[in-house]
């Protein structure tokens, strides 16, 4: 019997969020879109809300040992990866994390890479810190994103690339990067002088037997170049309490990293985030169990549904409850797919260009959600997009 309720969505309406704001002015839209979850937090994380609320005063807070010791319990008995307490900085989202990087470790016009289809506010940050933007382009094969280490190389040397930045696990495409091609990328930027910022909030997120290895786990002599970035706000369900961290084990890139982040004023972090995190982590392990098989449950049977029913593509994730779709065969503009999907299917999916060129045709659905709702989703773009 199910220890968490995964089957009932809670009401969000009136309540300024942003996935849900088109159905406030029409309440037939359903938002499949941003990527947050349709589900109930952790008990435990709203009883530490509670808490909070009853302290009576919201002043500044810090990082408890606690806390500390919590991220670096749950990096090693989930992701094998260890590290010492100081290597942690805390910041209030990865988004910002990635621009404090860039702007501590490349001038501008300096060159960033960042492999595209990928998260929109990788390129945002990169154009809008006025360094020239590197796009790599992922090619597809058997139904996964790969990396084309001929043309990385050929980016790296010609481009003079000084960063780059990875997500992994990948979004839109769900994939889940392996050791080896972990690998070929440090042994790439150590040949190139190119320092890596990993994006690894989805790494608990991980499916279908697929493992999610941490860059710095790969070889111990990656830590000497690399930024980890991560959270338990995808994880759990609690982005708005903006808490994230950096693991930053060469000290003289942590040092330049904090002083960027200081000159930012963006030292200072949401004393409720640092409580929804330790409790997430103390006591998340069993609901995210749970919600793995949910996810998973939810992504079979969009699959199915989408390939029997339609001509959309479906990119099945190895991980992250996200799902890539192709509508190349309905030869549709962007626009006028983006318009069938709010006014025909009324179902709101991500803009498949906004993730890059390669986006084009292509749209990304957000599976986290009562299957009931991920029931309703499928039956309209099925009928609006029958075979």
């Amino acid at each position: 019997m199910s220890r968490y309720n995964f089957t009932e969505y809670p009401n969000r309406l009136g309540q300024h969020t942003y996935k849900w704001q088109a159905t406030e002015e029409d309440g037939d839209v359903i938002p499949a879109w941003i990527a947050d979850m349709d589900f109930e937090v952790l008990p435990e994380v709203q009883e530490a809300v509670h808490a909070y609320a009853n302290q009576l005063v919201y002043g500044y807070t810090y990082a408890s040992p606690e806390l500390i010791d919590s991220i670096r319990h749950w990096e090693k008995t989930e992701h094998d990866y260890d590290f010492a307490s100081e290597d942690v900085v805390f910041i209030e989202g990865v988004v910002p994390a990635i621009s404090v990087a860039i702007q501590a470790f490349t001038k501008e016009g300096d060159a960033v890479l960042i492999n595209t289809p990928v998260y929109p506010p990788f390129a945002r940050s990169v154009r809008l810190n006025q360094r020239k933007l590197i796009e790599n382009s992922l090619v597809e094969k058997d139904g996964l994103f790969q990396i084309d280490f001929q043309q990385l190389e050929k980016d790296f040397q010609e481009q003079n690339v000084k960063m780059y930045v990875l997500c992994n696990p990948h979004n839109p495409g769900g994939r889940v990067w392996e050791r080896e091609t972990l690998e070929k990328i440090g042994r790439l930027c150590q040949e190139y002088g190119v320092l890596l910022v990993s994006d690894e909030i989805h790494q608990d997120l991980t499916l279908f037997g697929h493992r999610h290895v941490s860059f710095n786990t790969v070889q111990s002599d990656f830590k000497d170049f690399s930024l980890i970035l991560t959270s338990a706000t995808k994880t759990f369900n609690i982005a708005g309490t903006k808490n994230s961290f950096a693991i930053i084990e060469n000290p003289r890139l942590r040092k330049a990293f904090q002083r960027k982040q200081l000159a930012n004023n963006q030292h200072e972090i949401s004393g409720l985030g640092f409580l929804a995190t330790e409790a997430a982590y103390r006591y998340g392990k069993p609901w995210l169990t749970e919600l793995k098989g949910i996810l998973e449950q939810n992504i079979e049977y969009v699959v199915t549904e989408l390939e029997k029913k339609t001509k959309i593509k479906v990119m099945k994730p190895q991980g992250t409850y996200l799902i890539w779709l192709d509508f190349s065969a309905y030869e549709l503009s962007d626009e006028a797919l983006q318009d069938k999907l709010r006014h025909e299917a009324k179902v709101i999916l991500n803009a498949g260009l906004d993730f890059g060129r390669e986006g084009r045709h292509h749209a990304r659905l957000n599976t986290a959600a009562p299957f009931t709702l991920i029931q309703e989703i499928c039956h309209r773009l099925t009928t609006s997009f029958g075979k």
